[in-house]
C-alpha cells in the first residue's frame, strides 16, 4: 500500500513552520486519540498515520531527508514508522506531554526489551575504490550498556527505589476535559522506580557513549547513493533487546579523467586530423590499464568507440559495464609555412 504524503496527512504545505506542524497534529491527535475512539479501527489508523507524519516533520533531519527523497529516503535511514500504539507512546513520551499537557497514559516498562537505535555513517570513497571495492575500517560513536553500572543506571553498590508518587505503577490518575485516564507519572516518567544515586559515568541512563572500530567491506560496483547495512552494529538494545543496525551511505568522488554512467565508464580522447583522416592505432586508458583502439580512416569528430566489459562490475549480478570512448579531432591552431602550403595543395586537390 502506497503511503500518503506526510504534509497532506497533517493538512500542511511544505513551507509549514514548526508551530504549524505541532498545531495541526494537536487537532488530529485530539480527534483520533484511541482513548476517545475506543474500538474505532479507522480512527486508530488515522491516529497512527498522523503520529508518524508528526514524528518525521518535527525532526529537522528526518524532514530534510523526506523533502529530498520521500518515503524511500527515510527507509534508507532505518526509519520504519510505528508498529502499534505502544510503539508510538514509547517513542512519544515527551511529545505527548508537550502537545497535550499531560502524559500518554501508557507505562514504559523499564524491564521490557528495547531494540537499539539504528545509526548512519556517510562515507566518501575514490572512483577506483568504488569500481574495485575495498576493505577498510571506520570509527563510529554509539551508546552501549554502561560499563560502570552494568546498565542499571545506579551507582555500583546501590539500587533504584520504588517511586513514592505512583507507588511503582508508573502511572497516576488525571482528568483533563473529556479525558479520564491514567497518565505517566511525572516523577519517575513511567518507570515506576527512581534512582537516588545515579552512576557518574552514564548519569543514570544506563548507557554510555563510546567509539568502536568497525570493519567494512565495500563491494565492487557501488555508486553515490549506495547503502551498506551492517546488521547489529547500531546501538545496543536494552533489557535483552536486539542491537540496531549501522547504515553506511556512499559518496563517490569524481575522477579527473573518467566519468561514470550507471556501470559504463565514459572518457574523451583527442586525436589529430591526420589520425582521423588516415586511421591509426591509439592507446586508451582504462581502469585496468591501457587498451589499443583502432581508429578507422575518415573517423569524424565525436565518434564513439565501445570497449566491451571494460566498465564497472555490476553490483548485483555478474559481468561488467562497457567503456565508451569519444574521439575529439584536434584542429591545429598554428601552422608553419610548409604545413600551410601542403594544406592548400590538399584543398586544391579536393576542389575546395
Amino acid at each position: 500500500m502506497t503511503k500518503r504524503d506526510y504534509y497532506e496527512i497533517l493538512g500542511l504545505d511544505r513551507k509549514a513552520s514548526e508551530n504549524e506542524i505541532k498545531k495541526n497534529y494537536r487537532k488530529l491527535a485530539m480527534k483520533y486519540h484511541p482513548d476517545k475512539n475506543q474500538g474505532d479501527k479507522e480512527a486508530e489508523e488515522k491516529f497512527k498515520e498522523a503520529s508518524e507524519a508528526y514524528e518525521v516533520l518535527r525532526d529537522p533531519e528526518k524532514r530534510e531527508i523526506y523533502d529530498r527523497y520521500g518515503h524511500d529516503g527515510l527507509r534508507g535511514t532505518g526509519f520504519r514508522g510505528f508498529s502499534g500504539f505502544e510503539d508510538i507512546f514509547s517513542s512519544f513520551g515527551d511529545i505527548f506531554e508537550d502537545v497535550f499537557g499531560f502524559g500518554t497514559g501508557r507505562r514504559r516498562s523499564r524491564t521490557a526489551a528495547q531494540q537499539g537505535a539504528d545509526l548512519r555513517y556517510d562515507m566518501s570513497i575514490s572512483f577506483m575504490d568504488a569500481a574495485f571495492g575495498k576493505s577498510t575500517e571506520i570509527e563510529i560513536e554509539k551508546f552501549v550498556k554502561c560499563w560502570e553500572c552494568d546498565g542499571t543506571g545506579a551507582t555500583p553498590g546501590t539500587v533504584s527505589e520504588i517511586c513514592p508518587r505512583c507507588g511503582g505503577r508508573g502511572q497516576i490518575t488525571q482528568t483533563s476535559g473529556f479525558f479520564n485516564i491514567s497518565t505517566t507519572c511525572p516523577q519517575c516518567r513511567g518507570e515506576g522506580r527512581i534512582i537516588k544515586n545515579p552512576c557518574h559515568v552514564c548519569q543514570g541512563t544506563g548507557s554510555a557513549k563510546t567509539v568502536k572500530t568497525v570493519h567494512l567491506k565495500i563491494p565492487p560496483g557501488v555508486n553515490t547513493g549506495s547503502r551498506l547495512r551492517l546488521s547489529g552494529e547500531g546501538e545496543e538494545g536494552k533489557f535483552g533487546g536486539p542491537n540496531g543496525d549501522l547504515y553506511v551511505f556512499i559518496y563517490v568522488e569524481p575522477h579527473e579523467f573518467f566519468k561514470r554512467e550507471d556501470d559504463d565508464i565514459l572518457c574523451e580522447i583527442p586525436i589529430s586530423i591526420t589520425q582521423a583522416a588516415l586511421g591509426a592505432s591509439i592507446e586508451v586508458p582504462t581502469i585496468e590499464g591501457a587498451e589499443k583502439v583502432k581508429i578507422s580512416k575518415g573517423t569524424q569528430n565525436g565518434k564513439l568507440f565501445r570497449l566491451r566489459g571494460k566498465g564497472v562490475p555490476h553490483l548485483r549480478g555478474f559481468g561488467r559495464g562497457d567503456q565508451i570512448v569519444q574521439v575529439l579531432v584536434k584542429i591545429p591552431t598554428s601552422l608553419n609555412k610548409k604545413q600551410e602550403k601542403l594544406l592548400k595543395e590538399f584543398a586544391g586537390l579536393a576542389g575546395e
